[in-house]
C-alpha cells in the first residue's frame, strides 16, 4: 500500500479521498488554488501545498504544478477525483512518466474510451447494444446531413471528446440541423477544444442509467449494479437512486454483464462507470464510459456495503478487488441530492457567498459530503455544488421520506441552494410514481 498520496482536486471529493486515505493509514497531501486557501480539504489533510492562482487553469489544472507538488512532497501516487485533470490521458501518461501512479485507468484506456466515437467501436466488439449511428466523427457539416439522412430523425448530436452533458443538441427534424450542429460543435469546442462531432439515433424519453464497475490489475471486473440517474436539467444530474426503480433482475443482470465484457475487453482497472439509455420496453443501449471515480459513487457504496475509494486505492497499489461477483448484494435503497450553490428561480444561477451558518442533518440513515463549514466563503471560479446528502431506507418509500426528512432538516444560511427544488421533485407524483424519464424536468412533470 501507498504510504503517501498526493489528491488533485478540491472540495468534497478531496475531503472524501482524505478520509479514505486515513482509513488506510495513508498519509494525505492536498493541493490548493490561492483562492482555497481556507478550503476545508487543505486544512484537514496531512500537508498542503498551494499550486497557484485561482483560475483553474493556472492551478487544477495546471499539470506541471501538481507534477512538482506530488514530486517534492514525496507522493507515491496521485488521486485525480472526478473533474479537472480526471479522464486528461496526458495528465496520466505524466503521472506515470515522473515516476508515481496514477489512481485511475492507464493513459492508453482513457484514451480510447475518452474518444466516444472510438469507445463506441468497443463496446460494440464487446457485444454491448448501441443506437444506429455514425462510425466515428463526421468530418463536417455536409457529410452530417448525409448521415442524418440515413440515421433518421430525431438524432443527437454527441462532442467525440465530450462528458458531463457537454457538447450535446437533439435536432428533431431536418431543419434543426444546422443549429444544433454548430451549437454543440462550439460547446464541445469551449469544453474540450475538440468541436468534433458524431450522430446518433435518438431514443424518445430514455432512462439514464449507469453501471458502476471495478477492474483490478490481475484482470478481475465486478459491477457493483446500477444508479438511477434520469432526473437531469441540460444533461446535468440533479438527484441519483440505486438500486433503480425501473430495473428488473433480468435487465440488472444483462446490463451489468454487458458492463463487465466491455471493461474486460479494454483491460480496464480501477473504478468506472458504464453509462446506458433505456427505453420502455426495456431495451439497453451504450452511452459512454466515465473513467474515473462519479458524484453519485455514494449511493452505490451505501446499498453494497462496500468503500469504492477505498478499493481504488488498494487496486493502484496493485491488490486484487477485495471481493468478488456473488459476493455482492443490493441492501435497501439509496438516494443522493446534489446541494450546489444556486438559485433555481433565476434559472439555477450560480450563488457563491459565506456561509454564515449551517447545520447538516443526521439520524437513521443519513450522510452527508461536504467541504463546507461555517464561515467558509464559496469561491465563484468553480463548480457550485457544495456537498452531497445522502440517504438510506429499508426501501425506494422510507429513502423518500428519510431525504425529504433530511433536506427539511439541511440548513445553509448566507447562500441559497438547490435544496427547495429537491424537495418539489421528491414530493411529487411522478417522482413518487417512478414515472420519469431524462426529459422529465423540461417536460414539467415535477409541476404537477
Amino acid at each position: 500500500m501507498f504510504q503517501k498520496v498526493l489528491i488533485a482536486n478540491r472540495g468534497e471529493i478531496a475531503v472524501r479521498i482524505i478520509q479514505a486515505c486515513r482509513d488506510l493509514g495513508i498519509v494525505s497531501v492536498a493541493v490548493y488554488s490561492e483562492a482555497d486557501r481556507e478550503a476545508l480539504h487543505a486544512q484537514i489533510a496531512d500537508e498542503a501545498v498551494c499550486i497557484g492562482p485561482a483560475a483553474a487553469k493556472d492551478s487544477y489544472l495546471n499539470m506541471n504544478n501538481i507534477i512538482s507538488a506530488a514530486v517534492a512532497s514525496g507522493a507515491q501516487a496521485i488521486h485525480p477525483g472526478y473533474g479537472f485533470l480526471s479522464e486528461n490521458p496526458e495528465f496520466a501518461a505524466l503521472t506515470e512518466e515522473n515516476g508515481l501512479t496514477f489512481i485511475g485507468p492507464s493513459a492508453q484506456v482513457i484514451r480510447l474510451l475518452g474518444d466516444k466515437s472510438e469507445a463506441k467501436r468497443q463496446a460494440i466488439a464487446a457485444g454491448v447494444p448501441v443506437a444506429l449511428g455514425t462510425d466515428g466523427a463526421v468530418a463536417d457539416f455536409a457529410q452530417a446531413e448525409r448521415e442524418a439522412e440515413r440515421i433518421g430523425f430525431p438524432l443527437m448530436l454527441k462532442a467525440a471528446s465530450g462528458g458531463g452533458g457537454k457538447g450535446i443538441r437533439v435536432a428533431h427534424d431536418k431543419s434543426e440541423l444546422k443549429s444544433a450542429y454548430e451549437t454543440a460543435s462550439a460547446e464541445a469546442i469551449a469544453n474540450f477544444g475538440d468541436g468534433r462531432l458524431y450522430l446518433e439515433r435518438y431514443i424518445h424519453n430514455p432512462r439514464h442509467i449507469e453501471v458502476q464497475i471495478l477492474g483490478d490489475k490481475h484482470g478481475n471486473v465486478v459491477h457493483l449494479f446500477e444508479r438511477e440517474c434520469s432526473i437531469q436539467r441540460r444533461h446535468q444530474k440533479i438527484l441519483e437512486e440505486a438500486p433503480s426503480s425501473f430495473v428488473d433482475d433480468d435487465l440488472r443482470h444483462r446490463m451489468g454483464e454487458a458492463a463487465v465484457g466491455l471493461a474486460k475487453r479494454v483491460g480496464y482497472v480501477g473504478a468506472g462507470t458504464v453509462e446506458f439509455l433505456v427505453d420502455a420496453q426495456r431495451n439497453f443501449y451504450f452511452c459512454e464510459v466515465n473513467t474515473r471515480i462519479q458524484v453519485e459513487h455514494p449511493v452505490t457504496e451505501v446499498v453494497t456495503g462496500r468503500d469504492l475509494v477505498c478499493e481504488q486505492l488498494r487496486i493502484a497499489a496493485g491488490e486484487p478487488i477485495s471481493f468478488q461477483q456473488e459476493q455482492l448484494f443490493l441492501h435497501g435503497h439509496a438516494i443522493e441530492c446534489r446541494i450546489c450553490a444556486e438559485d433555481s428561480a433565476r434559472g439555477f444561477a450560480p450563488c457563491p457567498g459565506t456561509m454564515v451558518s449551517m447545520h447538516l442533518p443526521g439520524g437513521a440513515g443519513v450522510r452527508v459530503d461536504t467541504a463546507a463549514y461555517q464561515g467558509y466563503t464559496i469561491p465563484p471560479y468553480y463548480d457550485s455544488m457544495i456537498g452531497k446528502l445522502i440517504v438510506q431506507g429499508r426501501d425506494r418509500n422510507q429513502a423518500i421520506a428519510r431525504m425529504r426528512r433530511a433536506l427539511a432538516e439541511l440548513l445553509f444560511e448566507g447562500v441559497t441552494t438547490s435544496t427547495d427544488y429537491q424537495m418539489k421533485v421528491l414530493q411529487s407524483d411522478a417522482f413518487v410514481r417512478g414515472d420519469f424519464n431524462t426529459n422529465s424536468i423540461a417536460n414539467g412533470d415535477f409541476d404537477r
